[in-house]
Parts: C-alpha cells; structure tokens; sequence
C-alpha cells in the first residue's frame, strides 16, 4: 500500500541529495518545459465564438533557468535549464442542446537548449510532446455587454505520446494526466475585464524500468489577469500564475520536486487583419520551491480565425 502524503514527505526529508540525483537520473520526471504540461490560458481565451468557428494557433515559447531548488538540500549551484518548445493548438466551437461547446487539441514540441545540474550536464529527450484533448461548456455566456460574464467548464485528457526517456530531462512526461479547469470572464465595464482559471492536474502513476514507480501528487493552478481593451483589436493584460503541490516521488521516495512557484505576466495582443491575431507575453517568477526558477518566459501566439 502506498504511504500517505505526509509520509512520503517525512520519509523524503531523510533522502540524501546523492540518492535524489540518482532517482532523477533513473526516472527522468519533473523538470519538463512548464508550456509542455501547464493548461495555460492567456487573457480573452474563455471567450465563446459562434457555432461552426475554428481557432488554430501556433505558439513559441523560450524559458530561461539559472536557479534550482530541491527540497531539503536547498538551492543546487551551477545548474541551468533553457527551454524552445512550441505548442500547436487548434480549437472548434458547436453547440450541445443550445449550450456553447469548444473541442480542443493541443500538441507540443521542442527541446533543451541547456540542462545542466551541479555543472553537469544533462541528458535530454527532445521532440514532439504529450498531445492533449479536451473540450469545455459554457454553462453561463451573458453576451457581449460591458458588464457581461462567461462562466466555462473544461475537461482536458494528457496522453504520453511524447518523447519520454528514462535518465533524461523529457518533453513527455511518460504518464496520463488529467486536468479538469474552470474558467471566467467578467466584464467590469470601462473597458476592463478580469480573466481567471483554476485548475488540478491528477497525473498517473507509471511503471518505469528497472522496477521503478513514478508517482505525482495533484498539481493546482491558479491565473488571473486583469485585461484592458485598448480597442475592439487591441488589448494589453498583466496578471499572475501560481502553481501549487505537485510532490514527486519514486517508489514513495520524495525526489525533492514539486510545482510550486508564482509566476507575473504581462501580455499584449492585437488583430493584424479581421483573422489574424499577434500576441506577445512576458513573464518571470518571483518565487519558486522544489525545481527551476525560471527568470525569463517569453512567448509569442500567432492566431487565425477560420
């Protein structure tokens, strides 16, 4: 029988740093690009467009690390993480018995420009990524008013199809992953709106070789962004990402690694013609335990309406 969270934690804090290196080197979990695994949204992404459109977007998102931190050992030197990955995204809105719906299919890919820890360098597995399926209701879409509120539920499936090779830091995480969310947008009149999503990742257990059992506690998200319509084209965001939990273990043995870190975002988007969106978003974490600090995250989103 598996031990209980805080069991796992206890018995974790008598690990040493040597034998948490050697249980990463042997399961290769945890440190993938957040873009590979995270269901962000970016501000406006909750909207509802009419039955019948599609939305297909391509991203490329590069991510800067100098920084890691393993609990209980602390802050390992010398280690840096650097991150290309790009995320094809396509999305189709119908309708179910006159309530909106949107079907989603996400696919990443990229790699590791840099992994290194304690100045060693690490082994990757670069490539496509997991691919992600999902769709969302919106049980609550009041219009397009200055005041109006969108309420969506999502339901997104993560399947290990993506590059995952034992002692190296993977794009794919090797394991199924679940991830419903709920999203919200609120018309707050002047031309602001708020932007918000919370979400949990239950990721499966997976059987590695060499009689090793990686296991995940439910990862928590929470994002908020605070947006203003410069125009009908235009808009610019600022907000916040948090993420939460997310305990790594290998046969109930903690690893030091989790996801917790809060991240600020600044985004800015714009119509280049009536179906063709541009959008830029900066970001950097302000704090984070148990993994890469990232410094730099910036990401670019080409968008067409058809």
């Amino acid at each position: 029988m598996r031990q209980t969270s805080t069991a796992r934690a206890e018995h974790g804090k008598r690990v040493g740093l040597g034998s948490i290196f050697r249980m990463l080197a042997a399961a290769g979990i945890a440190l993938s690009p957040s873009a590979a695994r995270a269901i962000d949204i970016a501000p406006g992404d909750y909207a509802v467009l009419p039955a019948g459109t599609s939305l297909g977007a391509l991203y490329f998102q590069y991510t800067s690390a100098d920084s890691l931190h393993v609990i209980g050992p602390g802050d390992v030197p010398a280690s840096e993480l650097k991150t290309a990955v790009g995320i094809l995204r396509g999305l189709h809105f119908t309708e179910v018995g006159g309530v909106p719906v949107a079907l989603h299919l996400i696919l990443p890919f990229g790699g590791f420009p840099e992994a290194r820890i304690g100045g060693v360098e690490q082994p990757t597995a670069e490539g496509f990524g997991d691919v992600t399926t999902g769709f969302t209701i919106y049980p609550i879409n009041t219009g397009t008013g200055e005041f109006a509120t969108t309420v969506g539920l999502s339901a997104f499936v993560t399947m290990p199809t993506g590059h995952h090779d034992l002692g190296s830091i993977s794009i794919g995480s090797g394991a199924w992953t679940a991830t419903p969310q709920v999203g919200l947008i609120q018309g707050l009149g002047h031309g602001f709106f708020f932007d918000g999503a919370a979400d949990v990742a239950f990721r499966r257990d997976s059987d590695e070789a060499g009689n090793l059992t990686v296991s995940q506690d439910p990862s928590f998200q929470l994002q908020a962004y605070l947006r203003y319509q410069v125009s009908q084209a235009t808009s610019v965001s600022f907000g916040y990402s948090g993420t939460f939990g997310g305990e790594s273990f290998v046969n109930d043995r903690a690893t030091g690694l989790q996801t917790r870190s809060d991240q600020l975002r600044l985004f800015a988007n714009t119509f280049v013609t009536p179906t063709v969106q541009i959008q830029g978003m900066i970001g950097t974490d302000i704090h984070a335990e148990g993994g890469f600090k990232q410094d730099l995250v910036a990401q670019i989103r080409l968008l067409t309406v058809f």
